[in-house]
């Protein structure tokens, strides 16, 4: 569903992603686990095409991503929830909803995301600022699923948010793969979190990548150790 050859992203005179190469499949999800500053934001920013970067190869279901622009890759199936969530504050959680909905024929919300988050069905008028953490990233997530996606990407989603709620946003990212039978990749250091959602979990670090488990055979202490200071 989704694979990337050689990328590589620099600033400057600097390479931070170097070489990367890697593949997820229909239906699964793939965890990128690593320290602040090891370049999991950057990789997601080049595979939304909000960094310039290089690569031998990069598509999605087959369509290809190589020098197109950000919109270019939602209308090929990728959707994108930054850290920090990103979400409109001064809008309704509505509104938000309906921003992913730009390029559609209806402005009508899917019965089917608020069924996914109750919540948001319940303060649909409210505006997106006044929401918790963990609701935003739920509006976030909500907004990315209404493009209709094939390939989900999610930087950091635990960020910032209380226990009860990662364990919401890991049933709720399970659901949405049973429902969709989408591809999620994730990135994360909460190694919980991940064990809950992710079929396969790659370490980076420096941009590179340095490690890789599928989610039944991970060494729980050998991930802990590549991912403490």
């Amino acid at each position: 569903m989704f694979e990337v050859e050689n990328l590589e992203v620099s600033y400057g005179q600097s390479r931070v992603i170097h070489g990367i190469s890697f593949r997820a499949e229909k239906n699964e999800t793939l965890a990128i686990m690593g320290r602040n500053g090891m370049g999991k934001t950057t990789l997601f920013k080049s595979l939304m095409g909000i960094l310039p970067s290089s690569s031998s190869k990069a598509v999605v279901d087959g369509e290809n991503l190589q020098g197109i622009e950000s919109h270019q890759r939602v209308a090929r199936g990728l959707a994108y929830v930054p850290q920090g969530r990103m979400i409109f504050p001064g809008l309704t959680v509505e509104e938000n909803i309906q921003t992913g909905l730009e390029k559609s024929n209806s402005r009508r919300i899917p019965d089917e995301i608020f069924a996914l988050f109750p919540v948001l069905f319940d303060m649909r008028h409210r505006k997106g600022g006044n929401l918790s953490g963990g609701q935003q990233q739920q509006l976030a997530i909500a907004r990315a699923l209404v493009t209709e996606p094939k390939v989900l990407l999610l930087d950091e989603p635990t960020e910032g948010i209380q226990p009860s709620i990662i364990k919401e946003i890991a049933r709720v990212l399970n659901e949405i793969r049973r429902l969709r039978e989408i591809t999620i990749i994730v990135s994360e250091q909460v190694l919980s979190f991940t064990l809950e959602v992710a079929d396969r979990i790659i370490v980076i670090d420096k941009g590179r990548f340095i490690h890789e488990d599928r989610r039944d055979q991970v060494d729980a202490a050998r991930i802990k150790g590549y991912l403490s200071v």
